[in-house]
């Protein structure tokens, strides 16, 4: 089993086979209980195919020849009805776990959710945090242990956003508002990403999960309130531009009503051309 979670999630640490949140052990369960429902068929068919190769080789004398046999009642009762109950399992646990795992339904916890607003920019991550009036490109941070409701927008083309450890990847889309329910079980840097081909960037479309103590969070907003500019139309109309690998930084307040002119389009999206170094200061990194 351990082998075949493995090929799952592939070997590198840190992927869907190390969840650290409830979504992802939701998952991850799904995934392991999928896959031994599936060797219920493939292990029995991988032993019987062995074992009718040397039963029957041209040596054996005692194995039966039946040229004229054609069908068999029994044979195929079992050969329809295993499959038939495979698929009912699959289909019943695809059907309940789609509703256990919506990504609209809240997850249960006495603490309030962190409200995060995500814009997938080309070729970056735009996060507003509305409730404590900061933004951030590129870095994301969350308290542990509390829920985080993301809505999801994207300004141009089509993006998905995926954290792997924590689960569910859902997809940001101009004109359009999705939400996501996540949370992180336990402090720690987390690595998250767009999973669509969005263009010439797409591979440095990366950013940074820090998921750290309430009070850590809280000196992190305090900080963010204090350096960057302001994000408003303005501002928006620059950052918007085409970049690549740009590294992490904040904004100190918000407009109240941008992300919402965003996702109705108030405000264009308008690639332009590449981000010039030194357009927004010293923030574009440099390869």
């Amino acid at each position: 089993m351990a082998s075949s979670v493995l090929l799952l999630g592939g070997c590198e640490r840190g992927g869907l086979i190390d969840p650290q949140g409830p979504i992802g052990h939701n998952e991850l369960k799904l995934m392991i209980n999928s896959v031994e429902i599936m060797l219920v068929i493939i292990i029995p068919v991988i032993i019987m195919t062995l074992w009718f190769a040397w039963w029957y080789r041209a040596s054996n004398t005692k194995a039966r020849y039946l040229p004229e046999w054609a069908y068999s009642g029994r044979v195929e009762f079992v050969v329809w009805s295993i499959p038939i109950l495979t698929i009912m399992f699959l289909g019943g646990i695809a059907w309940v776990s789609s509703h256990d795992l919506d990504p609209m339904t809240p997850l249960p916890s006495h603490e309030e959710p962190l409200d995060v607003r995500v814009v997938a920019l080309d070729w970056k991550w735009l996060f507003i945090y509305p409730d404590q009036g900061v933004a951030s490109v590129n870095e994301l941070v969350i308290p542990e242990g509390v829920p985080v409701h993301f809505s999801l927008t994207a300004s141009n083309v089509m993006n998905s956003f995926f954290v792997p450890q924590l689960g569910s990847m859902i997809y940001a889309m101009p004109g359009m508002r999705t939400q996501l329910y996540l949370q992180a079980d336990k402090p720690g840097e987390y690595h998250g990403l767009s999973t669509n081909f969005s263009g010439d960037g797409f591979a440095g479309m990366k950013f940074k999960v820090h998921s750290v103590s309430y009070e850590q969070f809280t000196d992190w907003v305090d900080k963010a309130r204090g350096t960057g500019r302001a994000l408003d139309a303005a501002e928006y109309q620059l950052l918007v531009q085409q970049s690549e690998e740009v590294k992490p930084f904040t904004y100190h307040s918000v407009s109240p009503d941008l992300f919402d002119d965003i996702v109705t389009k108030k405000l264009a999206p308008g690639p332009g051309p590449k981000w010039q170094p030194g357009a927004l200061g010293a923030r574009p990194a440099e390869k």
